[in-house]
This record gives structure tokens, C-alpha cells and sequence, in this order.
């Protein structure tokens, strides 16, 4: 997941000419002024608080770089600053939340949740405009579009990439009270989510009986929705899948017992219980962080909301073209071929829950129980896990060197949570996994949950400690990221000890499963794409409001997209995961990092051995912060498209 976000971009590019917009009333350039991109922008956001025109006159005489070599060792100075701030701010920030996020930690008290809301760089932009670092940086490397981006970044040396990702840092000014704000509800949204927990041994089914032993927990969604995939084929697998179902339902339309979040003690029915209801709290943590967002919009003119910020300017995606794009997949013939061939496997009727059919993975034919003691074996704890990522590199292809050396920069964490990478944010950092690991030991799900965030932190060393410009580091969006994550995560059972790697893109099973994950998620994310549009549509809304408005989008999607596939009228089903919580318009990278994964699959495919792979994937990895559909040209030579895995899957079902 990701830690933060950049709000980007307060410019629009027409046809070459720039017009800069800020909070400040539109000026003219003063004549005597270069008539530059980067003067143009500063101009637009300099304030009468910053000097007169005279004083800004004398600043860009003084400060706009000459000659080449004077601008490239103004980057070079910009760039170690930049790392330095960014790292100092994320190590304090680690350390500042580690009672709340990690079980080996002390237990949180007062002061621990109280500073989870803070954020070390909420006046780091307001004090680079004071001390005007922010105009010297603007004037010599000005924002350029996502559309010039992608128009002349094919030409553009890796040197001129990262001086235009540094011309991103400075492009609107918003107050720090206006960032601490948002720091804030995000902090509350994710501390709200962290102890969602169900205690499944307290479920009662309409007679009495108990399904679950006494000690199950399971954090909401994640590990609901992972135990509900492993029960098929199991003696009473249906019946608990039916409830589970039911829980579910039951937290998306706040109709969850408050005593049952997180309570050991309360016994109670799924089916008819719904005594003491929880206020609606999900839907007011939600609500907080878009008052942050309003917030925010006063600020950035030219992308007044927050999907805008979010989608256009750090997605670098619109969510319209992702709209289309997710409702191509979900709508198109080939979702009723694959259904067919769960129906005929499962040889029943289908349900709503069967949206995570698990069936066509490799381990759908193993057991579990074996798996979970084969992985509580291996890694007892975190530390077990750490010692095994040289062996998990080089078996994924890595050479031993460049194995120990990735491994070298990650360190294993126990989460409280379900688990999330932590971006190294500088060369003096290490990439965090945090998983979750009970005192028995990792059991199989911790393991492939711990297998896809080791993916996260491979992607964040290779693109930090492998990358020749630090503006460059990272990659486009957090699809990318999760692209390399499911990389890893479907090769979990070829990384076991003993295990014989292979690339399963040519296993008809493998393209069958990517292609059902894809349709769950593509319909979960636009049950929060449209959840934010009337989120913005309705700004004065209570919590109830939003609670009914999102049942109704997630029972409108359904019935489209899903009801003629998986049955059942008006299933809210697609809006209970956790992230619409804590991770606002985040889902929609998810189905985006399935579709480059598989267009990575298909291209790494072509590699003639285990070798080869890990080096391409490195070399891909190397790319770095380039636009979206820049990287992908230059990775696999075509923008991101569902067309492949459609075109796949017709192959299969034929």
C-alpha cells in the first residue's frame, strides 16, 4: 500500500504555451523577464508575501541558471536535498508509528495514536516557498504535462527524465494545516481498519452450532476474504462460505454488531443479529478524509478535486480512460466462457462469493493444512522469513551477489495489520515488509500474502539502489508496484524449498485465474471510482448518506456486471474491502497492476531461462518514475491494454 501521495501539477499545457495557475489572482510576466516556462511558472505562484515585482525581477536575475553545466549541478544539489528531506521525514515516520503498526512493539498509548496522525513534510512546503528553494527549483526545471510528458518524453535522455520529475515537486501550495489534516485522517482510517477484526469462533449459525474453532480471528476483508477462498473442497466449505458471505454483507450495510468488531466475547448470528448495530463509522472515517480533500481543491486550481489529484496527476491515468478500460474486461463474452468453466468444475450453480473462486491456482489441488505446516515450519517468525530472501532471489533467478545485496536493504517486520511494503524513500533506508505472523508461525496465507509484499520490496531496492538519477526512483503509479508484487505472489509455491521454478503464463489454469482476479477487482474499483463522484456530487453529506449512496453503487455495478454471472439481485458484496477505508481510490491500481503484470508475463515469457528472467525483470524495474504508458513502451514495446489477457483466454476457453 501505498505510504503517501504527491498532489502534483498546477499548470495547463495548450498547444506549447503555458498557463500557470495558483490561489493567486492571474498577473502578466513582467516584459523584462525571460519569457521561460520556468519564469512563467514561478511568476504564477509567487505572492506579495514573497516580495514586489522588482524583488522578483532581482530573484530570477540571480537565481535562473546560465549554461548547462550550471543547471545540471543545481540537479545534482536539488536531488541530494530532496533525498535527505524525503528520507529523514519517512525514517522519523517509521519509528513514529511503529507501536501502532507492529506487534513486537510496545503497545500504543495515548501519545502512539496521537502522533500516527503526524506528518514530518506537512510544512515542508510552505518553508521551501519561504525560503524560496521551491521558486529556484521552479525556475529551472518547470512542470511539464502528462501530455508533453508522453508527446516528448520518447526523446528525452534519462538525465532529462529526472529533471522533469523534479520540475513535479513544487506545482501548488497548500498550507501545512490543510496537509496535517489529511495526515490525520488517513492516520484515523487505518487505525480504524488495523483492529477490524472478526472473532469467526463467535459466530452461531441459526441452530446454535459453531463453525469455527475458538481461537480463529480474521482481520476485515483481507483474511475473511482469504479463508473464504480456501474452503473449497472442503466437507463444510460452503456452509462457511455462506456465512462468511453474510458478514460481509452485514459490514458494508453497517449492520455488524458494534460488539463484534474486535470483541472476544460477543456471541452472535450473522443471519438475523443486528442488535446494537455499529454507528456508521466506516462510512464517517471516509467521510473525514474527503473534508481533507475539500480542503485541499481550494489549492489546486487547475485539478480542483481529488480524483483529479489522484488519477490525472499521481495515477497519471484519468479515471475515465481506467473506467473504460475496467469495463471492457467485466462486460466483455469472456467472463460467461470462464464462469462456465467453474460452474462445470464446482458442478453447482454459482454465487455471489464465487467471485473468488480460487480454484484454478496451483494449490487449489493441495492441501492446505500441509502448506501451513510446511511455511510454520520454515518461518516461525519474521526473522526466519528474513534470513530466507537470498535463497528466494536466487531461486527466482538472481544472481547469489545481487540476491544478497536486494536482501541486504529489506528488513522483515511483524504487522499488526494484514501486511503492506514500506518504501524505502532514500539510499540510506531500508524497504519494510510488514507481515503478519502468528505465534504458531507463519501459516500458508501469511505466506503468500508475505510473498506478494517481498515482491513490493524487491521492485522499491531494484528502483532505489539500482537507478542512475534519485528524481528517477520509484515507478509510474502503485500499479506498477503491484505488478511486480503479483509477479512474485503467483510463483509462491515455485519458491518453496525443493520447488522447481517455471512460468506459468502458458498454463491455461494461470491465464483462467488472472483473468477472474482481474474481473472481482475491476468491479470492487468501480464501486469506489463512483463511490468518490458522488462523494463529490453530494460534499455536504452525513455518514448515513454515504453509507446508502454506496450500497446502491455497489448494487447497481453488481447487477450490471455480475448478476447475470454469479446470481443474486442487489448484492452489495463489491464495496466491503477494507481499502475504501484507508486507502481512498487506491483499488483501481490493483486491477491496473494485473493488467501490466500480465502484459510483463507474456514478455518475460520469451526469456530462455530462470536467469534471463530476473535479469529482464531488474532491467524493467530499472525504468523507474517514467510516465505510465512511457514505461510500458520501453518495457514490453505496448501501453497498457486488457486486449492480451482477452485474447488469451479465448485461446483457453476454445
Amino acid at each position: 500500500m501505498k505510504s503517501f501521495y504527491q498532489v502534483m501539477t498546477s499548470i495547463m499545457l495548450l498547444g506549447g504555451v503555458i498557463m500557470m495557475s495558483s490561489c493567486t489572482k492571474q498577473k502578466s510576466l513582467p516584459e523584462t523577464l525571460p519569457q521561460t516556462r520556468g519564469v512563467e511558472q514561478a511568476w504564477a505562484l509567487w505572492t506579495e508575501a514573497d516580495g514586489s515585482e522588482a524583488d522578483f525581477c532581482r530573484f530570477v536575475e540571480e537565481h535562473l541558471c546560465q549554461t548547462d553545466s550550471e543547471r545540471v549541478a543545481l540537479f545534482e544539489s536539488l536531488s541530494r536535498v530532496l533525498e535527505n528531506v524525503y528520507q529523514s521525514a519517512d525514517m522519523l515516520t517509521v519509528e513514529l508509528l511503529r507501536p501502532t503498526q507492529l506487534t513486537n512493539a510496545s503497545e500504543p498509548a495515548e501519545p502512539d495514536w496521537i502522533m500516527s496522525g503526524y506528518s514530518p513534510l506537512a510544512h515542508f512546503s510552505d518553508d521551501m516557498f519561504a525560503n524560496k528553494l521551491a521558486f529556484v527549483t521552479i525556475l529551472n526545471f518547470p512542470h511539464y504535462s502528462l501530455e508533453v510528458k508522453n508527446r516528448l518524453g520518447r526523446q528525452w535522455t534519462r538525465e532529462e527524465w529526472a529533471m522533469a520529475r523534479l520540475g513535479d515537486v513544487f506545482t501548488t501550495r497548500v498550507p501545512a494545516k490543510v496537509k496535517t489534516q489529511m495526515a490525520e485522517a488517513f492516520a484515523d482510517a487505518e487505525n480504524y481498519i488495523a483492529d477490524y477484526n472478526i472473532y469467526m469462533g463467535n459466530l452461531r449459525t441459526e441452530d446454535g452450532r459453531t463453525l469455527w474453532p475458538e481461537d480463529k480471528v480474521l482481520l476485515s476483508h483481507w483474511n475473511l476474504r482469504d479463508e473464504l477462498k480456501a474452503l473449497y473442497g472442503k466437507e463444510d466449505g460452503q456452509e462457511k462460505q455462506e456465512m462468511i458471505y453474510e458478514v460481509m454483507q452485514r459490514i458494508v450495510r453497517q449492520e455488524i454488531p458494534q460488539a463484534a468488531i474486535n470483541g472476544s466475547d460477543y456471541i452472535w448470528k450473522p443471519y438475523s443479529d443486528t442488535k446494537q448495530a455499529e454507528p456508521y463509522t466506516r462510512y464517517e472515517r471516509i467521510l473525514a478524509v474527503a473534508k481533507a480533500y475539500f480542503a485541499e481543491d481550494a489549492y489546486c486550481p487547475s485539478a480542483p478535486t481529488g480524483i483529479q489529484r489522484n488519477f490525472e496527476e499521481g495515477v497519471e491515468i484519468p479515471a475515465a480512460e481506467l473506467d473504460s478500460l475496467f469495463r471492457a474486461l467485466v462486460g466483455s463474452d469472456q467472463v460467461q466462457d470462464v464462469a462456465s468453466v467453474i460452474r462445470a468444475r464446482l458442478g453447482r450453480e454459482l454465487r455471489p462469493y464465487d467471485i473468488w473462486y480460487d480454484g484454478f491456482k496451483a494449490r487449489a489441488s493441495l492441501a492446505e493444512d500441509a502448506l501451513t505446516r510446511q511455511t510454520r515450519a520454515l518461518y516461525p517468525d519474521a526473522n526466519a522469513f528474513a534470513a530466507d530472501m537470498p535463497r528466494l532471489l536466487t531461486q527466482m533467478g538472481f544472481y547469489s551477489e545481487d540476491a544478497r545485496r536486494i536482501a541486504h536493504h529489506i528488513v522483515v517486520e511483524p504487522a499488526r495489520g494484514s501486511g503492506h511494503a514500506w518504501p524505502c524513500l532514500g539510499r540510506k533506508e531500508d524497504a519494510r515488509l510488514r507481515t503478519r505472523i502468528p505465534k504458531t508461525g507463519m501459516d500458508y496465507k501469511g505466506y503468500n500474502i508475505a510473498v506478494h509484499e517481498f515482491g513490493h520490496c524487491v521492485e522499491q531496492v531494484l528502483d532505489m539502489y539500482f537507478i542512475d538519477h534519485y528524481m528517477l526512483s520509484g515507478v509510474p503509479n502503485t500499479a506498477y508496484t503491484e505488478a511486480s508484487a503479483f509477479l512474485w505472489q503467483h510463483r509462491d509455491l515455485q519458491l518453496l524449498p525443493g520447488a522447481r521454478m517455471g512460468n506459468g503464463i502458458n498454463n491455461p489454469d494461470e491465464v483462467l485465474d488472472q483473468f477472474w482476479s482481474m474481473y472481482e477487482i475491476m468491479g470492487v474499483s468501480l464501486v469506489d471510482m463512483a463511490m468518490w463522484q458522488w462523494i463529490y456530487a453530494h460534499p455536504k453529506a452525513s455518514a448515513k448518506e454515504l453509507c446508502e449512496a454506496t450500497v446502491q453503487i455497489a448494487k447497481d455495478i453488481w447487477n450490471r456486471y455480475y448478476e447475470p454471472v454469479l446470481g443474486e439481485h442487489d448484492c452489495v458484496l463489491l464495496a466491503v474491502y477494507s481499502h475504501m477505508v484507508n486507502a481512498p481510490m487506491y483499488l483501481p491500481n490493483y486491477p491496473l497492476g494485473h493488467i501490466v503484470q500480465y502484459q510483463l508475463e507474456e514478455h518475460l515469457a520469451q526469456c530462455a531461462t530462470q536467469q534471463d528472467f530476473a535479469a529482464e525483470y531488474a532491467r524493467i524495474y530499472r525504468l523507474g518514475r517514467l510516465t505510465p504508458k512511457e514505461w510500458m513502451i520501453q518495457a514490453v514495446g505496448a501501453t497498457p491494454s486488457v486486449d492480451p489477457i482477452l485474447r488469451a483466454v479465448s485461446r483457453v476457453v476454445d
